[in-house]
């Protein structure tokens, strides 16, 4: 028993402190190509005042298509793409350079060989949103009250719900995110018009679309977008290698959704002090059983899924924004190490 232990205490350090060190932060960046597009969005049509005195004017309008930038290093085409997707009142700027400046995900696993496409949510930051509600109340079509609510998150909401402490204004003695900069998190906290959006939610989709555009890739959501892989592997699995949903609350699935995701390797990554933080919108602690219960159930139906759950593994204060914490380099070897074995070994030779 005690050689055993001492087997995967070394395994678990060697997957996050050996092959991080293959990334050269001071090299120059090498890529193949770089760009950005829109997935879907539908037309439709909508009546604006004119400005000033001028008559209103009616005609198209785009909605509901999602933004897309990307960077595909040298070497990409050897590795499955990831998409990575934000969560609430943020944009994809949650992968790029973290708030105190070092590397973010965006860039370290391009430099890691892996073709990076960050999406902006459907009615969020560059994706835009449909305005159409807020015109119709404008011109007395609907009542005031049915306008579209914005969600706005304040900065002592963030701090608990982010668990960077107990309460706002103190810190875990662990913690791993760099309190130093959080004033420039808080300068990346958007408003949130989801409640613009249909039902089903169109990012689903879009993502989907954009995984069976890449002809195959690993789809990341965190925290409001967490599920969004599941969702949008319910709608077209064909392009879903690979399913990493970072902290979020996972919802039931009924027994045909089961053995549909069921078929695609699927990680769940929380941080630490689940249970540290009380009050507020979100319950970190039941979210994580609700995942764990997800868990369970895919291994039944014969899936691929694995519990990434940092404490446990030793890895101690990460908070809900692990990609921006201090070891964030440390936690992306691990997510990058899942993909190795559990994506692309299954899927070599099919791309």
């Amino acid at each position: 028993m005690k050689r055993s232990t001492a087997i995967l205490i070394l395994c678990v350090t060697c997957a996050v402190s050996g092959p991080a060190a293959q990334v050269k932060k001071n090299t120059p960046l090498v890529i193949k190509e770089q760009g950005s597009f829109f997935v879907g969005g539908e037309n439709k049509t909508i009546t604006q005042p004119g400005p000033g005195a001028n008559p209103a004017q009616t005609g198209e309008i785009t909605v509901n298509q999602m933004y897309v930038q990307y960077q595909i290093p040298v070497k990409g085409s050897q590795h499955v793409p990831v998409v990575m997707v934000h969560g609430c009142c943020l944009s994809s700027k949650t992968w790029e350079t973290t708030p105190d400046g070092r590397m973010g995900w965006d860039e370290y696993f391009v430099r890691r060989d892996r073709s990076v496409y960050l999406a902006d949510q459907v009615s969020r930051a560059r994706s835009g949103f449909d305005p159409t509600g807020f015109v119709d109340v404008r011109q007395g079509k609907t009542p005031p009250d049915k306008m579209p609510g914005i969600l706005d998150a304040s900065h002592q909401v963030a701090w608990t719900v982010f668990r960077f402490g107990p309460r706002y204004g103190e810190t875990f003695p662990d913690g791993q995110f760099p309190i130093e900069a959080v004033d420039e998190l808080y300068k990346q906290m958007i408003p949130d018009l989801n409640s613009t959006l249909p039902n089903p939610n169109p990012t689903w989709k879009q993502m989907a679309a954009l995984a069976t555009r890449l002809r195959g890739a690993v789809l990341m959501g965190h925290s409001e977008s967490g599920f969004f892989p599941e969702e949008a592997a319910l709608i077209d699995p064909s392009g879903v290698r690979g399913i990493i949903s970072i902290e979020m609350p996972c919802r039931a699935v009924t027994p045909e959704q089961l053995a549909t995701l069921a078929r695609i390797p699927s990680l769940f990554v929380f941080g630490d002090h689940l249970g540290d933080v009380s009050g507020g919108p979100a319950n970190w602690q039941q979210s994580f059983n609700s995942c764990n219960t997800l868990v369970d159930q895919l291994k039944k139906a014969g899936g691929d899924a694995t519990m990434m759950h940092l404490p446990a593994m030793g890895i101690k204060g990460n908070s809900h924004m692990l990609m921006q914490d201090k070891n964030s380099d440390q936690i992306a070897e691990l997510v990058i190490g899942w993909i190795e074995q559990h994506v692309e070994t299954r899927n070599r030779g099919t791309r």
